[in-house]
């Protein structure tokens, strides 16, 4: 079994693989990830371990995984099945260099455009031949929400809600320039692509999912657990090394 765990800036998911099959996945706050890890240790066999974090990750956790498993830390340094072509490697998020992975795994000699709608929307394209340049980095449906509320006088914090209608109340409105603009973008975005690449098989994964899939117009594979697949396929490529 394999345990797979990718850490952002507050919450951490951890899942368990059997070869390439997702068995069980949890989600807790980063403070929580001791105790958790200390549970599954006692209730399940796990050989090979693999993390992935946005911050410095704490020496406990680290502790606890070495004295259970084979880990590996993801970062710039990782063994990666592609060629990874973008211009400052070491900045590159281990995110998306797990997106990459999966898209390469799951999609091989085709045009991958990968879309991870968190936090932040990341756009990464991975071409036929294995090749990674780079993509795009934009803020996310929260983010954008968080935003207009941070700086401005008068504007609320409010929850994604789609709406097809025009804006016609402030609340209204904000969901409308948020939403409706995010879903244009997208669907942009991918256009764009589209234009350069005849085939293209496009993914969106990552919080907003399930939210954002109803209502964009392109045809995606959707796969809200993409990530966790790439750093599982990670970790195996680097077993076989």
């Amino acid at each position: 079994m394999n345990l797979i765990i990718d850490t952002g800036n507050t919450r951490t998911k951890l899942a368990i693989f059997n070869n390439d099959t997702l068995q069980s996945l949890c989600k807790v706050k980063n403070n929580k990830i001791e105790k958790e890890l200390k549970f599954i240790f006692s209730k399940e066999t796990i050989a090979n371990s693999i993390i992935s974090s946005v911050a410095k990750i704490d020496k406990e956790v680290l502790s606890i995984l070495n004295s259970n498993s084979t880990v590996i830390v993801l970062n710039s340094e990782t063994k990666i099945p592609f060629k990874n072509l973008y211009k400052t490697p070491k900045t590159l998020g281990v995110d998306r260099i797990a997106l990459m992975t999966a898209a390469q795994k799951k999609y091989p000699n085709n045009n991958v455009l990968v879309i991870d709608a968190g936090t932040c929307i990341t756009y990464d394209f991975l071409n036929s031949k294995n090749k990674y340049f780079g993509g795009a980095i934009a803020p996310g449906l929260k983010m954008k929400y968080k935003a207009m509320h941070q700086f401005t006088a008068n504007l609320p914090l409010l929850e994604p809600k789609a709406s097809v209608k025009i804006g016609n109340s402030t609340k209204a409105a904000m969901h409308q320039g948020v939403v409706n603009g995010t879903v244009l973008e997208i669907d942009g975005v991918i256009n764009q692509y589209k234009k350069n690449n005849d085939i293209l098989t496009i993914v969106l994964t990552g919080g907003d999912t399930i939210f954002l899939a109803k209502l964009l117009k392109s045809s995606i594979f959707a796969n809200p657990n993409f990530l966790l697949e790439g750093l599982n396929y990670i970790l195996n490529y680097n077993l076989q090394k």
